[in-house]
């Protein structure tokens, strides 16, 4: 995914909603217009993990659902988050403000995990959304980087792909990172069957 900084002056929460809500490539940083602009592999990464998490809500019959299109409304903020994967809690739902005219979310508890797949605006994956979603309660948030983007503060010197889990404990994030072979650790699927290598080998080109 290419990042891009649209010029059209600052836009507040319920201007974006009313114009990008349903154009997937668009979020909202603190008025910002950022235009996603996603890239073939980027989507061959978020098909990948979408897919296994589906399964992972089937095999357990969850009352959860991967909605195709949902934005994250960070509270008293003109930012509107737009992750690549999020699972939501079908339960919670009836106590969303906005859920039932538009797909916006903005309590931690209706969502079970987010999943940001890196791209050029790691800085935003790493720092600002994890301070967002930790201090909305978010209780799990992958950071899937299959090409190495981020910053050597975030994931080494060595620049490897990494998968970054961070999990709620204690209303802090506790954090995991994944690479090789090694099998991610989710407390939402303990039993989840997918590897750091199965989602960079899905942002490769066969």
């Amino acid at each position: 995914m290419v990042l891009a900084t649209v010029n059209t002056g600052s836009l507040n929460f319920e201007t974006f909603v009313a114009g990008y809500l349903d154009d997937i490539r668009y979020e909202l940083i603190d008025g910002e217009l950022i235009d996603l602009e996603p890239t073939g592999l980027h989507e061959q990464v978020t098909g990948l993990i979408n897919l296994k998490l589906n399964v992972a809500i089937d095999l357990l019959n969850l009352p959860s659902f991967v909605p195709m299109k949902c934005l994250i409304k960070p509270l008293g903020q003109n930012s509107a988050f737009r992750p690549d994967v999020v699972i939501l809690d079908r339960t919670a739902l009836a106590n969303e403000p906005l859920w039932k005219a538009e797909p916006v979310i903005t309590l931690g508890k209706s969502i079970k995990i987010v999943v940001e797949v890196v791209s050029t605006n790691w800085q935003n994956d790493y720092a600002r959304k994890v301070e967002d979603y930790e201090a909305l309660g978010i209780p799990e948030y992958w950071i899937a980087d299959y090409l190495g983007l981020g910053g050597k503060r975030y994931i080494g010197l060595s620049k490897q792909p990494v998968v970054t889990i961070y999990q709620l404990v204690d209303g802090t994030y506790q954090e995991q990172q994944f690479r090789g072979r090694e099998r991610l650790i989710s407390q939402t699927f303990p039993n989840l069957n997918l590897t750091a290598e199965q989602i960079f080998a899905a942002g490769r080109l066969s």
